[in-house]
C-alpha cells in the first residue's frame, strides 16, 4: 500500500487492522470484511423495498438492527484482539460514528428519522471505500474472472440504487438495464433519470463504467497474452527437457567411452609390463 493509501485510511477512519497486528485479529477482520460485503448489496436492496413499500417497517427494523449490531460486534472483536487498542479506535473512528449515529432506536424517536435513516448510503459509501484496496489489488493482477464479477456487482448495485432514487425508474430490472447500457457507454436513451439525485448518481456512474471498460480491455488483454505465453513456455519446456535427455544421453555415452578407454589403458599398460619382463629373460 502506498503512503498516500495509508493516510486516506487514517483520515476516513477506516484504517482497518493493521498488517504488524495479530495473526488473529487479521483473521476475524478478514472474516467480518466477507459478512459487510452482503450489507453491501443488502443496504440498496432494503432501501429500494422501502421507497416502494415492499417491505413492512417491523422487517425493515429488525434488518437495521442487524446491520448495526454487525458493526457493533466487528468493532468490539477487533479491539479486543488486536494488541495496540487505542491505535486501532484512533484509525478507525468512523467505525464508532456509525456506531453512535445509526442506532436504529434513534431513527424512530426523532423528527429527524428520515435523514438518520438516509445515514445508511454514508455506511454504503464507507462500505465501499474499505473494499477499494482489495478490488485494486485483485484487479491489479488481470485477474478476467474477477474484473467481471466486480463489473457484474457494479451493474446490479447501481440498478437497485437508481430504482430507488430517482422515480423515472419504475423497477430494479429497469435500473439494472439502465447501469448496463450506461457502463458500456452505449446509451440508449429508453430509460433516464430525470432527478438531481438520479442524473448526479448517473454522472458518477459513467465515470465508473470508463474505468471499468479499461480495466476489462486490459483484462481481456493479459488473458490471450497470458495463453499465449504458457503456450509458448510449454513449447520451450519440452525443448528444454529434450535438450536435457539429449545431453544426459551424451554424458552416459562419454562415462561409457571413458571406462572403456580406462580398460583398454590397462590392458596396455599389461601387455608392456609383460614384454618388458620377456626382454629382461631374453638378455639373461
Amino acid at each position: 500500500m502506498t503512503t498516500s493509501d495509508k493516510t486516506l485510511q487514517r483520515l476516513s477512519g477506516l484504517a482497518g487492522v493493521a498488517s504488524h497486528e495479530r495473526v488473529l485479529a487479521r483473521r476475524w477482520a478478514g472474516r467480518f470484511e466477507a459478512l459487510l460485503l452482503l450489507v453491501v448489496f443488502w443496504i440498496p436492496l432494503q432501501w429500494y423495498l422501502e421507497v416502494r413499500g415492499l417491505i413492512s417497517l417491523e422487517v425493515s427494523s429488525v434488518a437495521d438492527w442487524l446491520v448495526w449490531g454487525l458493526f457493533v460486534s466487528e468493532t468490539t472483536v477487533l479491539t479486543l484482539l488486536v494488541k495496540n487498542k487505542g491505535y486501532y479506535l484512533r484509525h478507525n473512528w468512523m467505525n464508532l460514528v456509525i456506531i453512535a449515529a445509526g442506532l436504529p432506536l434513534a431513527w424512530n424517536i426523532t423528527p429527524l428519522a428520515g435523514l438518520l435513516r438516509s445515514l445508511r448510503l454514508l455506511l454504503l459509501v464507507s462500505l465501499l471505500f474499505r473494499f477499494s484496496r482489495s478490488l485494486r489489488d485483485v484487479l491489479a493482477r488481470n485477474r478476467l474472472g474477477a474484473t467481471l464479477g466486480v463489473s457484474l456487482g457494479v451493474i446490479l448495485l447501481a440498478g437497485v440504487l437508481m430504482a430507488a432514487i430517482d422515480p423515472a425508474v419504475k423497477t430494479p430490472i429497469e435500473g439494472i438495464w439502465w447501469a448496463w447500457v450506461t457502463v458500456t457507454t452505449v446509451g440508449y436513451g429508453d430509460v433516464v433519470p430525470t432527478s438531481p439525485a438520479g442524473r448526479l448518481f448517473g454522472a458518477l456512474l459513467i465515470l465508473l463504467g470508463v474505468a471499468l471498460f479499461a480495466l476489462l480491455t486490459a483484462s481481456f488483454s493479459a488473458f490471450f497474452l497470458q495463453r499465449d505465453i504458457s503456450k509458448v513456455e510449454r513449447d520451450i519446456g519440452r525443448d528444454v527437457g529434450r535438450v536435457e535427455q539429449e545431453e544426459e544421453d551424451i554424458k552416459s555415452t562419454l562415462k561409457r567411452l571413458n571406462r572403456a578407454l580406462a580398460r583398454i589403458e590397462q590392458r596396455l599398460d599389461g601387455l608392456e609390463k609383460q614384454a618388458s619382463q620377456g626382454g629382461d629373460e631374453h638378455r639373461r
